[in-house]
């Protein structure tokens, strides 16, 4: 389950040089949908995760800035910016270590709103529906033919320009894809929520990694 939880934060491949395949009218939907997510300063998203066919993990995400907070599946990771805390229920453990806040960081759920822009080619796919509503579907692919991922496809909505689905294929073939369910920008949240509070899991085992 940590490694889903490093997917959904950290779609960061190596990009190396290659001849630009870059379709315009899925550059301009990407284009749009950036822009768009760069007018919230806060934001928050239920989703679910499945991975080849498994049954479907809930997942929520708040982002504030360079903060965020992630529920997935018995884990939570808490991050201030500066210190990203990987709470583990099972074993009732939290590793600590220190961020890296460029926005290369490997844990960076932004990336996903702008990872288009560096080391992948993109074509428009098709209109397609998700739960009713009409999405444009985008095809992204490394440029560098070794890269652990195939492609990833992005789902964005034609009306308010958000991220409904995207589906990231690898090298192998596995599949793990995300689905939001609900998205609400600019959210009231206080840069507490975003600390990991050992008072408030007893018993808790700090492992600190920094």
């Amino acid at each position: 389950m940590r490694q889903a939880l490093i997917a959904l934060v950290a779609v960061a491949f190596a990009a190396g040089p290659a001849v630009a395949q870059k379709d315009k009218r899925a550059g301009d939907i990407l284009d749009a949908m950036s822009k768009k997510y760069k007018t919230y300063k806060t934001y928050q998203a239920a989703f679910s995760f499945t991975a080849d066919g498994a049954s479907p993990f809930k997942g929520d995400l708040t982002v504030k800035d360079q903060k965020f907070r992630l529920k997935l599946g018995g884990q939570e990771v808490f991050n201030d910016g500066k210190t990203m805390s990987t709470y583990i229920k099972e074993s009732n453990e939290v590793n600590v270590q220190d961020y890296d806040v460029s926005e290369n960081s490997d844990f960076n759920p932004n990336r996903i709103y702008s990872i288009y822009k560096k080391g992948f080619n993109y074509r428009f796919i098709g209109e397609q529906k998700l739960a009713g509503r009409p999405v444009d579907v985008i095809e992204l692919t490394p440029e560098k033919k070794n890269a652990q991922v195939a492609k990833i496809q992005i789902s964005v909505d034609k009306a308010d320009k958000s991220v409904r689905n995207w589906q990231i294929t690898d090298k192998t073939g596995k599949k793990t894809a995300y689905t939001i369910s609900r998205f609400t920008p600019n959210i009231a949240v206080t840069d507490s929520y975003f600390l990991f509070d050992k008072a408030k899991y007893p018993g808790v085992e700090i492992v600190d990694l920094r």
